[in-house]
């Protein structure tokens, strides 16, 4: 999985992670400079004795995040590392309230409506719940797939656990009893990479996958509404048009019913407008970047965050302008944030040139067929030299005995 530069937006809270540092800004343009930033290789190690089946001793990782995320509130932040730790903040003032061991690396967290729990999904298919009231809670497992998780949401009312896994399914279960199950959204032929469940619209998902398409549900009875296929939408032939692609972020609008979707390997973020009465997608706009493109997220009232591999702008902030998506001149908001990021650049340096985190997810085809058939023709071109051999030194055919 991908565990490169990130960027988290609640408000005008602002989170940049990169390798196994983050830190923590306002994107608003008042005098307000305060800055927090952590480093996971500080936090406390977990103890190595007793790991059983969850890996061998000396096991310790990298400390690199993996998954990061803000509670709906903004009150809470909580992120997971390479050393399997599920580290808890409170962001008001912001505050390191607990660092906890998960069963095995995760890959994506959320938390609930409710801000009581942290449901992490991990590599073994398994999605356990933290408490955020009791920081210092052990984890309790909820439900478990039969392959790698890649994602988890929960609807805004908090009834139904979202799970999206790498063969090609999202699973719908009833939070209070997650060995129910309400529905399985079907249709993606590879992995299921990112969902997301839209806040106004709390009956509709988006999902994205390994098959380069975007599709809209009515999650509760697995119904597809939308199917967009992404390479068919590529106004230019570019070098990357014959390439595999999934998307690293789907983030929404509610503000503007906008989707804007970062597809892993392609320099361009997809925008989408949302059609709700007539339950379908309606394709707006691509907007390409001359730097590789880490994460984007809205702000409510700004418009589009890119965070970008480029020192010099870090961050753009993209608004409709007549109806066209453009990043906007630097106003003192972007200039301040951009200023923080110049100025602790070394917290994005281990993600520049850092390969895409999907190549590994995709099917494994091999053409059998081909082989046999090639074996099968040299077999027949041996029995029919067999049944007509060539002739002798004299101009005889030196027969075979039957």
């Amino acid at each position: 999985m991908a565990s490169g530069a990130g960027l988290a937006l609640c408000g005008q809270a602002l989170v940049v992670r990169g390798g196994s540092r983050f830190l923590a800004t306002s994107t608003a343009s008042s005098d307000d400079d305060s800055l927090f930033t952590y480093d996971c290789s500080s936090a406390e190690k977990k103890s190595q004795e007793n790991k059983g089946e969850h890996g061998p001793p000396g096991d310790q990782g990298t400390d690199t995040i993996l998954a990061s995320t803000f509670s709906e509130s903004g009150s809470y932040f909580a992120l997971t590392d390479d050393s399997k730790r599920l580290i808890l903040f409170r962001t008001k003032p912001w505050q390191c309230l607990s660092v906890r061991t998960v069963a095995r690396r995760c890959t994506a967290l959320t938390f609930t409506a409710s801000e009581e729990k942290v449901l992490v999904a991990d590599k073994s298919g398994d999605v356990y719940s933290f408490s955020v009231l009791e920081p210092h809670g052990c984890g309790k497992l909820e439900l478990g797939h039969l392959s790698m998780l890649l994602d988890v949401a929960v609807s805004p009312d908090d009834r139904f656990v979202l799970t999206a896994d790498r063969d090609e399914k999202i699973r719908v279960s009833w939070a209070m009893a997650p060995y129910c199950i309400e529905s399985f959204c079907l249709g993606h032929t590879e992995f299921v990479s990112r969902i997301a469940v839209l806040p106004d619209h709390p009956e509709l998902l988006l999902s994205s996958s390994g098959d380069c398409t975007l599709r809209l549900w009515e999650y509760r009875h697995g119904r597809e509404l939308h199917c967009c296929h992404l390479p068919s939408l590529q106004e230019l032939a570019e070098p990357w048009g014959d390439k595999r692609f999934a998307a690293s972020r789907i983030t929404y609008w509610a503000r503007e019913s906008c989707v804007a979707l970062l597809c892993d390997c392609v320099p361009v973020v997809y925008i989408f407008q949302l059609d709700a009465p007539r339950q379908q997608l309606l394709y707006r706009q691509q907007v390409t970047f001359q730097h590789r493109v880490w994460d984007v997220a809205f702000e409510e009232t700004q418009g589009l965050w890119v965070l970008q591999d480029c020192r010099e702008a870090p961050l753009v902030l993209c608004r409709p302008v007549d109806g066209q998506w453009q990043s906007v001149p630097e106003n003192a908001s972007v200039k301040k944030v951009c200023a923080r990021l110049h100025e602790n650049w070394a917290v994005l340096e281990g993600s520049t040139g850092a390969d895409d985190g999907f190549s590994s997810l995709y099917k494994a085809t091999f053409d059998n067929m081909t082989t046999y058939l090639k074996k099968k023709e040299q077999r027949l071109q041996q029995q029919k030299r067999r049944r007509n051999p060539s002739p002798g030194p004299n101009g005889q055919t030196k027969r075979v005995r039957p």
